[in-house]
């Protein structure tokens, strides 16, 4: 969800102001999920790098993810959404993290969306960890070398309960992975817009998934 801080930049705005006005896109794009029968939406929200900015930045969005949750959580619950995280979890604040574990709780009976958000997440942290789980199970005896297939790495991984995705969205014209989900979107297609993130509407995520709908996916055949 690239170009919050350009938004507010462009403006004359705290990069802040920024982030604030990215979470109605946010909606926007979990209602177009919705309304166009997406089954699977992941939002990269906070990168394991993101710990690295100012820590006045980082601080508001902490806060704004805890009104997120606070504000939100009824509606996903009305809306059949399920909310899910992805990441070092245990990296973000404590106040954060029991209200993103309240939300997780309260909408695990939901189906009709699963919401992911990737937070404190870093795309090669993530088969770092697998990797490490692997390694303390060959060490119980529990795996053999022939076990090891992609399947067997993939059932390691954060997401080992989703599909891989589809389509990957990349927001303000950015053309890089920037270290999100490098496992899965080994086939994915990919969607780029100039649109910065905090001006991204259900409109634009549709013309995403009209783009995607003429695409030819071969998986490396003919």
């Amino acid at each position: 969800m690239d170009g919050n801080g350009r938004w507010a930049q462009n403006r004359g705005l705290p990069r802040l102001k920024g982030h604030e006005q990215g979470s109605k896109s946010v909606g926007e794009c979990v209602e177009g999920c919705r309304d166009a029968g997406v089954k699977y939406l992941t939002l990269y929200a906070f990168s394991s790098e993101n710990w690295k900015r100012p820590a006045a930045e980082v601080t508001g969005l902490m806060m704004l993810l805890e009104r997120f949750l606070d504000q939100k959580t009824n509606e996903m619950l009305e809306k059949g959404v399920q909310l899910r995280a992805i990441g070092r979890l245990d990296e973000l604040p404590a106040p954060c993290r029991k209200r993103l574990d309240r939300a997780i709780t309260a909408t695990a009976g939901n189906d009709r969306l699963i919401l992911t958000l990737a937070l404190s997440y870093s795309g090669r942290t993530e088969i770092v960890d697998a990797v490490r789980e692997i390694v303390r199970e060959t060490a119980a005896g529990r795996v053999r070398e022939e076990d090891v297939t992609p399947e067997f790495i993939s059932a390691h991984l954060y997401t080992s309960d989703v599909p891989d995705p589809d389509l990957l969205i990349r927001t303000s014209g950015e053309l890089r992975l920037s270290n999100f989900l490098l496992w899965q979107l080994s086939y994915t297609e990919i969607h780029v817009t100039p649109k910065l993130w905090p001006d991204f509407t259900k409109a634009d995520l549709f013309a995403a998934i009209d783009d995607y709908s003429k695409r030819q996916r071969r998986y490396g055949g003919i």
